[in-house]
């Protein structure tokens, strides 16, 4: 997925180095080992959740905790199994369950969650989950969420569908440079 690119190099690197600080107390590059939607790995998917948050909160000049943001953005969906393994029907309601599951993770890796992010977490699957968010940043978050698993799972198709089709004509064009 093609993210906005609008960001500012010293916004950049504010994420960057969120991310960093994430990704070295956690366990968050596990999920890039489990697919969400389409043919995104629930790391990307974060990744591209929490930076389109930030990028909407500057486009819309929000006043939120930027830091929360990110952060609660990119622990968002950090529940590290692979949802679409059906096997007893653990994962059958993922979508009801898992913000429950990613709080709970989050919470072992982090002891000093925010109130807001906790939010974040908890609610990010509004209205799936019945409470509304209490914050700006979770609002966001509900709105990136929601832009990018729709962005992401319509590739998915698109890939499905034109993925014969795709194949078929990258093999044509390198058959074309080799006879050149």
């Amino acid at each position: 997925m093609r993210l906005p690119n609008n960001l500012s190099p010293e916004d950049e690197k504010k994420f960057k180095d969120i991310y960093a600080g994430i990704s070295s107390e956690s366990r968050i590059k596990e999920s890039a080992k489990n697919m969400q939607h389409g043919s995104t790995s629930v790391l990307k998917h974060s990744i591209a959740v929490a930076y389109t948050s930030f990028y909407l909160v500057r486009k819309l000049k929000l006043h939120v905790n930027e830091h929360d943001l990110i952060r609660g953005a990119l622990l968002h969906d950090y529940f590290l199994y692979d949802w679409h393994n059906y096997d007893n029907n653990e994962h059958r309601l993922h979508g009801f369950f898992h913000p429950g599951v990613a709080l709970r993770n989050a919470k072992q890796d982090f002891s000093d969650l925010s109130e807001v992010e906790q939010d974040m977490i908890k609610k990010h699957m509004f209205p799936l989950t019945l409470k509304p968010p209490k914050y700006i940043e979770s609002w966001v978050l509900c709105i990136a969420d929601k832009y990018c698993s729709s962005k992401e799972t319509a590739e998915g198709i698109y890939d499905r569908l034109f993925a014969k089709e795709k194949n078929d004509k990258e093999r044509s064009i390198k058959h074309e440079r080799k006879s050149e």
